[in-house]
């Protein structure tokens, strides 16, 4: 069991990724190309970082001053409860809404208006919920 957005969760998270074809699929053809972040709102720094290159993850590790093109940012307590007890469709309008999960760099309604990021974006949270976790 590793720490949430630690080195290790977030390789895990990088191979949990690269083994589901419904998360990498549409961003393949999307050809989508990002950093992403997560980490806990308050903090200067995020604390884990995912690199995607047209669709695949490259690199699951800390965040080490990457650039980044999406900064998701959380309370511990709520990104447990969504570890817990899942992140779909309709968490995801209100807890943006409620700023319980914001985005310190990136644009969510552009994300959330185009399927081919949204169901991948919603994907990736169940692929979190399978990562054994210490908090």
């Amino acid at each position: 069991m590793s720490q949430l957005f630690s080195d290790i969760w977030m390789n895990d998270l990088k191979d949990a990724w690269n083994n589901d074809a419904g998360v990498y699929g549409p961003l393949q053809m999307a050809n989508f190309t990002a950093n992403i972040a997560y980490g806990f709102k308050g903090e200067d720094h995020p604390r884990g970082l995912i690199s995607i290159v047209s669709g695949i993850v490259t690199k699951g590790s800390a965040y080490a001053g990457e650039n980044l093109d999406w900064d998701l940012r959380a309370s511990p307590e709520n990104w447990q409860l969504w570890l817990k007890e899942g992140f779909g469709l309709t968490r995801l309008g209100p807890a943006v809404a409620m700023k319980k999960l914001q985005f310190a760099v990136g644009n969510y309604r552009q994300m959330i208006r185009n399927p081919s990021l949204s169901h991948p974006f919603l994907q990736h949270f169940e692929l979190m919920r399978r990562i054994p976790t210490s908090y």
